[in-house]
């Protein structure tokens, strides 16, 4: 029987692996989850960072054409193995738009596109989008073929996505196959996670993927066929892929962790983990953020213990530390601190760093 200590050790173990190579890393994790926002990186960067040798901040963008992955939606938007990718489509068979054709049309006639390009065949109508704002229909269509699996990502120009026209998704698995494939993937990046959150994370799929089949059946025959764990700790039911869960004591290291770091992701796992609610408190007004705008948990050892606020001051990096609890007292620790903290520097091209007080 599995407890606490044991889920811990071993989704501290299957997510922060032995670095290794870019593309070796992007291939174990199956995906890497993107985000705009920049304290003092992007999401994906600060992911990659822990798991890659001598990885320094925009390398996934600046190798993405090299690295034979896409961009799509998992359980967030980000980056994908082709092997996932072709999990998620086709998607959504419905009629195409007119616009969507039309703008397809000119994709696949001239090729790589900037959003901005199609002003020249398109003009520059706009449409209300999803937060109320304005945007391009044109790069409304873009991204809505984008989605449906039509158009990839080739690229980006300043951040920009350029789009050009994706393979055509032939022979496709059957739904049963594919939503049992999907639940593997999604499993083994999030593992061990409880069985509730997997299948609410699986099935947003079910509505836009024709055909996939019953949730709970597909997962309880996975349990079945041993192709996944599931034990039941504090009355939470954990499921995994089938392996020994780790016995060995976590690696006495710092990490400081992305908000969207597959290990503290599922905010459900990481109250019953850690004991302490983490929230995301970027979009949070100020005066209502409780440990700062862009908090990253700070992992020692196998304990969550506080987090590290981030940013880039004068080309200097300012950091800001907070403990749940009090601050460990060991020497190991205080080394393992400035250790993260020169990795953290190394990653941005930095050699400087002012560190508030506690």
């Amino acid at each position: 029987m599995a407890d606490l200590q044991q889920l811990r050790r071993y989704a501290i173990a299957q997510s922060l692996f032995t670095p290794t190579t870019l593309a070796a890393a992007v291939r174990r994790l199956g995906f890497v989850q993107a985000d705009p926002i920049r304290s003092p990186a992007r999401a994906q960067d600060l992911i990659l960072r822990h798991r890659v040798k001598g990885y320094r901040a925009g390398d996934l963008e600046r190798r993405y054409a090299s690295l034979n992955i896409e961009e799509d939606i998992l359980y967030a938007y980000g980056f994908l193995t082709r092997p996932v990718w072709r999990l998620l489509h086709p998607r959504n068979t419905s009629e195409l738009p007119k616009l969507h054709k039309k703008v397809l049309d000119v994709v696949c006639r001239f090729g790589r596109m900037h959003p901005r390009e199609l002003e020249a065949h398109f003009g520059r109508e706009r449409v209300i989008n999803a937060w109320g704002g304005y945007s391009k229909a044109t790069t409304r269509a873009l991204e809505g073929l984008h989605h449906r699996g039509l158009l990839r990502i080739a690229g980006r120009e300043n951040g920009i996505r350029v789009y050009e026209s994706a393979s055509s998704h032939t022979n496709p698995l059957p739904p049963m196959e594919r939503l049992r494939k999907l639940i593997l993937v999604v499993a083994g990046i999030l593992a061990p996670t409880p069985q509730t959150r997997l299948q609410a994370t699986v099935a947003r799929h079910k509505r836009i993927v024709p055909g996939l089949g019953s949730m709970k059946t597909v997962l309880d025959d996975l349990v079945h066929t041993g192709e996944l764990q599931r034990e039941r700790v504090d009355g939470v039911a954990y499921v995994w892929p089938a392996a020994k869960l780790a016995a060995d004591e976590a690696p006495p290291r710092v990490r400081f962790l992305a908000p969207f770091d597959p290990l503290v992701w599922d905010r459900q796992r990481f109250e019953h983990f850690w004991r302490w609610p983490y929230r995301f408190e970027a979009y949070t007004p100020p005066a209502r953020r409780v440990r700062g705008y862009y908090a990253m948990p700070m992992l020692w050892r196998d304990g969550i213990i506080g987090w590290a606020n981030a940013s880039v001051v004068a080309a200097r990096l300012k950091l800001e530390i907070g403990f749940v609890g009090k601050r460990p007292a060991e020497r190991a620790f205080r080394s393992e601190l400035e250790r993260e903290i020169a990795a953290l520097e190394d990653f941005l091209n930095l050699k400087h760093v002012q560190q508030a007080r506690d």
